[in-house]
């Protein structure tokens, strides 16, 4: 039997339907459930964040996650398969007419991903004070916070809505299947097997 880490909302449901055309039956957690036990695997129900870590500590063989979540964590997982599904962007976003000027003494950026923003501006050798924000990100640049965030950007709208407008693109990020290194060794060919089944539903896609 196979554990698979899903984190909730979309992913899980877009998942979960991978499983149903590959297996022809219905794959669905009973109201509240964070177990959904079926006769060849074991679903949990995680938060975005938590699937890398579920999958690295192998509570969970596999797992579904952004690439964005894996490179911002940098835990060390087996990336199995690009789903190319949740599709976005991470990149600066700033306010409305504003350049991004990497010559200045300091900047400030405003950011959920700490790493994956220190790591560009370092790339660049450039002295970036990073600020660790949870949510509302947007707000930083409007009140002085920060010269500018670094956000996860699907459609700009909610930059637009802000009066912020995307600068600069840091990387691309879609959902990707993971699994753990001793989960891929002890248990190769079940998860070979579901990684193959998964890439046929994802090539048929294109």
């Amino acid at each position: 039997m196979l554990t698979v880490a899903l984190p909730k909302g979309r992913i899980a449901k877009e998942t979960l339907e991978i499983f149903e055309t590959i297996f022809g039956e219905t794959f669905a957690f009973d109201d509240r459930k964070l177990i959904l036990e079926t006769e060849n695997f074991r679903f949990l129900l995680v938060r975005n964040q938590d699937v890398a870590t579920y999958v690295f500590h192998q509570a969970a063989d596999i797992g579904v996650v952004g690439l964005d979540t894996l490179e911002e964590q940098g835990l060390d997982v087996i990336r199995l398969l690009d789903l190319r599904r949740g599709v976005c962007k991470v990149a600066i976003g700033m306010k409305v007419g504003e350049k991004l000027d990497l010559t200045k003494a300091e900047i400030k950026v405003a950011t959920k991903m700490v790493n994956i923003t220190k790591r560009y501006f370092a790339e660049r050798a450039i002295a970036a004070d990073v600020i660790k924000l949870y949510g509302s990100i947007e707000l930083a640049p409007l009140v002085g916070l920060a010269d500018m965030i670094v956000d996860i950007v699907e459609t700009g709208a909610t930059m637009k809505q802000n009066g912020l407008e995307v600068v600069e693109e840091i990387m691309e990020s879609s959902t990707y299947l993971i699994a753990n290194k001793n989960s891929y060794f002890e248990k190769k060919s079940e998860v070979l097997d579901i990684y193959e089944k998964i890439n046929d539903v994802v090539k048929q896609e294109k």
